[in-house]
């Protein structure tokens, strides 16, 4: 079976296509870096959507998402943008955690496993 990966880089590809699977890396948010945690998630969940599409998939195949956020005070400010981009019915099993994130500009990280 062949492997696909998108967006490869010296440590890590964003996505990588196996079969009929898609695996996304944990996405931060460039552009909103150091802003709401509103809005470093519609930056990412954009991203998620582009690479998705990249790779013959979108949110309506989510199998799996992780959520890192570096405050869990903010979970609800997530989850505000979450479920108005999430669709009702189609969502998928989720964690989301507490941690230290690679740099202190990032509050949220998400990574998702999709269906093609």
């Amino acid at each position: 079976m062949s492997i696909k990966r998108i967006a490869v880089g010296p440590r890590m590809s964003k996505a990588v296509v196996h079969g009929d699977t898609v695996y996304l890396a944990g996405q931060v948010a460039d552009k909103a870096a150091g802003k709401s945690v509103a809005e470093q998630t519609a930056e990412i969940l954009g991203i998620i959507d582009g690479l998705l599409a990249e790779a013959g998939s979108d949110k309506s195949k989510l199998l799996m998402v992780n959520i890192w956020l570096s405050d869990m005070s903010t979970f609800a400010e997530m989850n505000g943008v979450w479920d108005s981009w999430v669709i009702a019915g189609q969502t998928p099993g989720r964690a989301t955690v507490e941690a230290k994130l690679a740099a202190p500009q990032f509050t949220v990280e998400i990574a998702v496993i999709a269906a093609k």
